[in-house]
């Protein structure tokens, strides 16, 4: 049985995952959505009593802790959303994986884009005058950068149910040395997806890191979404989503069966 392993980004934890971790163990596949350091359990009470130490929790803390899941499988499939894009990137440069999506992914090398949404997120969360404090999620904030498509009312159910704190160390090690990424190397069959709404990664930045990936013989796919926000994994028509995510992992050679080798 081919396994799938979910990795979500910041402000979230594995409770956003749970919609394509159902439609995944359905269609036969194992899954599992290990949580970052500091990010399991309900993201209300998370919100309610911030871990201690959140703030300095960095890049390299998360991908150590996910690829020690990773490691435990045979060469699975990664799905990640915006810095757990980013943590599938890595991973597929190590060469963990049999295959990576990369939905609405923080892009490696530094690379950024001049779109006001983007510029104003990215310094609102990065702040160096902020040190190392947390940076608490709102439910205004959320609506308005992270799931900017949804109504008011959508949203705020939305916030409660898996919105979380996050360090803005983890985004600030991502435009540093931690998220550098050899892109003229092969690599795995991966595929990014962008959503054209999204106010945290543009669609276009998707479109620029699906781009810096030049080697000829691998397998890289864009695939941007109209009308999607940042919030693409559970705002309505997420199953396009899921199913386009699926489509590409069997087309690529995964599926839920491993066929059984022949002695005929």
């Amino acid at each position: 049985m081919t396994d799938v392993i979910f990795v979500h980004g910041m402000f979230q934890n594995p409770k956003s995952w749970n919609k394509w971790t159902d439609y995944f163990g359905a269609k036969g596949y194992n899954v599992a959505a290990p949580a970052w350091p500091m990010h399991d359990g309900e993201p209300s009470a998370l919100r309610a009593n911030p871990p201690a130490g959140l703030g300095d929790l960095h890049l390299a803390d998360v991908v150590s802790a996910i690829e020690v899941e990773v490691r435990r499988f045979d060469r699975p499939v990664l799905i990640g959303h915006s810095v757990g894009g980013l943590i599938v990137q890595l991973l597929t440069a190590k060469g963990l994986l049999s295959a990576g999506v990369a939905a609405n992914s923080v892009a490696p090398n530094a690379m950024i884009d001049l779109d006001w949404g983007f510029i104003k997120n990215s310094a609102i969360i990065a702040n160096p005058l902020k040190g190392n404090d947390p940076v608490l999620m709102d439910a205004k904030t959320f609506h308005g950068a992270f799931a900017n498509t949804l109504n008011e009312d959508d949203a705020a159910r939305e916030f409660e149910a898996t919105a979380t704190h996050d360090s803005r160390n983890v985004l600030r090690d991502c435009m540093g040395s931690d998220g550098k990424i050899d892109l003229d190397a092969p690599h795995t069959p991966l595929l990014l997806i962008g959503g054209e709404e999204d106010q945290i990664i543009p669609a276009h930045l998707t479109e620029k890191n699906w781009k810096g990936y030049t080697d000829a013989g691998s397998v890289t796919e864009f695939l941007p979404f109209a009308g999607r926000s940042h919030y693409i994994a559970n705002e309505p028509g997420w199953q396009e989503v899921v199913e386009a995510a699926l489509q590409f992992i069997e087309r690529n050679g995964a599926s839920a069966v491993k066929p059984q080798p022949n002695f005929a």
